[in-house]
């Protein structure tokens, strides 16, 4: 890395001390690319990391967390999404930058669009009535995100002004779409739980829907439906010689777990100091040992329990729940509220959604149930594809990648895998000195 002339030497050392250095190989392990970050430690750098692997949909398959006093060191495993290793110069190229770049608060540009935060209860068509007011009030819908759980439903939705094709600045007119979509919101019996906000702030979407699930304590109340028995193991043990609340999940593993716990975590003000992470076929085994931000463990049993809750709610919220339909077409004013009156005239629930809107192509994916949660019929689900266009609606199966168990590695090629594998056994063998792990092998 290059500094400006003017940079004295002192600033030098500063700059080079506080950025991350990444390490990236493809030669030490034959079943997944290792991605080494090493740092100054401070709070958010572990879910920063994880974020930026988590926004690539790379599937973490390994991972050793350690920060010790002042230092942060992460090795991950990963893969693509087929369960192969990352071959293309250009992720590879970006997995480097934005981890190099941790601590320069990369922001993402909005490109003029409005965001909407809906949260209320979750009931048939509630999607289709939202999105019906937005087309009655001339708003493109750009991209958007949409979770349910536990009854309660959290929604992002970036939209801009289908006239002037940019951000919304009409105050009056804002503050009716705002006004409508919380008496949709509100229903016949969520007077006071439903919410509306409309904000132009720089905001990490997923993190944005955890936050504000987590505000809306959707871990605390119960499912009115619940057909799965995929309920993740969460254990939580004060370990007290070493001043550590161990933390142990056991879930069905899928893209993103890591980034939807480590963001809990951090949200809750707890921080990572070690942890391990270790997936077979398609289950996740992962191991924390946190402290709270003033250094001390969980302190009582209602504690715990509320980040036992708090971390399940977490795991589940993102759950593949029902039929996936994909839908891509080119895009056009009140698509959306067209598709969504569909599916709620055939009793479809959509229990998840992602919107996203790519020039005059519109790309979007539901996941749907039947009214009270069951398997949608799927003579119902061809009847709603040939009513939107079979070409344009699809049902695509959720993807399972059934990774190799890769508990031998290869042997390191060459010097630069040599260091590497030298560098992830160290992270082993720190946790190992500490007690936190059986094994440094």
């Amino acid at each position: 890395m290059e500094w400006p002339a003017c940079t004295d030497e002192y600033e030098k050392l500063v700059n080079r001390m506080s950025t991350p250095r990444v390490v990236i190989d493809n030669a030490v392990c034959s079943t997944a690319t290792i991605v080494k970050v090493d740092s100054g430690r401070k709070h958010g750098i572990l879910l920063y990391a994880v974020q930026v692997l988590s926004d690539l949909n790379l599937s973490i398959k390994k991972a050793y967390i350690s920060s010790d006093g002042r230092w942060f060191m992460d090795v991950f495993h990963v893969t693509d999404q087929n369960g192969n290793k990352l071959t293309d110069e250009s992720v590879l190229r970006y997995i480097e930058q934005s981890l190099g770049g941790i601590h320069s608060g990369n922001t993402n540009d909005l490109n003029g669009l409005t965001i909407l935060e809906l949260t209320g209860t979750d009931r048939v068509g509630l999607l289709s009535e939202v999105f019906a007011v937005l087309a009655e009030q001339q708003c493109d819908v750009v991209d958007a995100k949409f979770w349910t759980h536990n009854g309660r439903i959290a929604s992002l939705i970036y939209v801009k002004d289908s006239n002037a094709g940019s951000l919304m600045e009409d105050s009056q007119r804002i503050s009716t779409i705002e006004a409508r979509l919380r008496n949709v919101l509100k229903g016949d019996n969520d007077i006071r739980s439903a919410k509306t906000s409309i904000t132009d702030a720089v905001v990490h979407t997923e993190r944005r829907l955890h936050q504000m699930m987590y505000t809306d304590r959707d871990y605390q109340r119960n499912p009115i439906f619940k057909f799965t028995s995929d309920t993740p193991i969460v254990t939580v043990q004060n370990w007290a010689e070493r001043g550590y609340s161990v933390v142990n999940i056991q879930c069905k593993d899928r893209i993103k777990l890591l980034f939807d716990v480590v963001c809990n975590l951090t949200d809750m003000e707890y921080v990572v100091f070690h942890a391990t992470i270790n997936t077979t076929v398609d289950q996740a085994y992962l191991e924390f040992y946190i402290r709270h931000k003033d250094g001390t463990p969980i302190s009582s049993e209602p504690e715990r329990h509320r980040v036992i809750q708090c971390l399940q709610a977490a795991v589940e919220r993102r759950a593949f729940e029902g039929v996936r339909l994909e839908l891509c077409m080119k895009d056009r004013q009140g698509l959306l509220a067209e598709v969504m009156r569909t599916f709620r005239e055939n009793g479809l629930n959509v229990t998840r959604a992602e919107i996203s809107t790519i020039g005059d192509m519109t790309s979007n994916v539901f996941y749907v149930t039947d009214a009270i949660g069951y398997p949608a019929d799927p003579k119902i689900i061809e009847s709603v594809r040939q009513k939107v266009g079979l070409s344009n609606l699809k049902v695509k199966e959720v993807a399972l990648v059934c990774h190799e168990k890769a508990e031998r590695e290869d042997e390191a090629v060459g010097v630069g895998g040599a260091v590497l594998l030298c560098l992830g056994s160290l992270v082993r063998r720190n946790l190992y000195n500490l007690g936190l792990i059986k094994s440094c092998s």
